[in-house]
């Protein structure tokens, strides 16, 4: 006696064919998700359209140093849970990730001075600073001073937490350096922070008056 599956061979052949809806549902998430971050990333790159050549030149050089630099700490901050409850196998990641985090703060503060020499002229040179005091004073005392002020903590914090991380090692870990190991969670923590903010002021400032 002879069976057909005729329905089944079908059935298999659509289900072949079109993807389920979770695949749909994840293949987009994932692609908005990339393309949001891609978009994100290449943001300072948006200055070198600005008719101004210092906003070219300046805006650029000093957005890529601060992004770069968003990105790692805040990277560094988010690893700095899981080591505060003892994940001990990230430790030698969180050790690299404090130095780089160092360097690149270092190159953003830098740049940010450079930019901030043009921010600081007067009122007839097209300066941001004047221009803000005189049209958006508050932009200028909130944001601009919280920005001025905030990203500068980044700098001493990765450096004490780079110098803790490899002067303790793995020690670190152990029951009588837990008080060390906290500080310095936090201290990273705060690091992420300070790096967000910074990143979220500068842009608003730039939003409003560019150099």
């Amino acid at each position: 006696m002879v069976q057909h599956s005729t329905p089944d061979s079908t059935t298999n052949l659509v289900t072949s064919e079109f993807p389920r809806q979770l695949d749909i549902a994840q293949v987009s998430i994932y692609g908005l998700s990339f393309l949001s971050a891609g978009m994100f990333l290449f943001l300072p790159l948006v200055n070198l359209l600005h008719p101004s050549h210092w906003q070219r030149l300046m805006g650029t050089i000093h957005g890529l140093g601060a992004m770069f630099a968003m990105v790692v700490m805040v990277y560094t901050g988010h690893l700095a849970f899981p080591l505060l409850r003892g994940a001990g196998k990230i430790l030698p990641q969180m050790r690299t990730l404090a130095f780089w985090s160092s360097i690149l703060s270092f190159l953003a503060i830098a740049t940010g001075n450079w930019a901030y020499m043009r921010y600081r002229a007067g009122m007839d040179f097209g300066g941001a600073r004047a221009w803000l005091k005189e049209n958006s004073p508050l932009g200028q005392y909130v944001l601009m001073e919280y920005h001025e002020f905030s990203v500068l903590f980044t700098l001493p914090l990765a450096i004490a937490c780079t110098w803790i991380l490899w002067t303790y090692g793995d020690a670190i870990l152990e029951k009588q350096n837990r008080q060390v190991l906290t500080a310095t969670c936090v201290a990273l923590m705060a690091l992420m922070f300070f790096s967000m903010g910074g990143m979220v002021s500068g842009i608003g400032v730039a939003k409003i008056h560019a150099l």
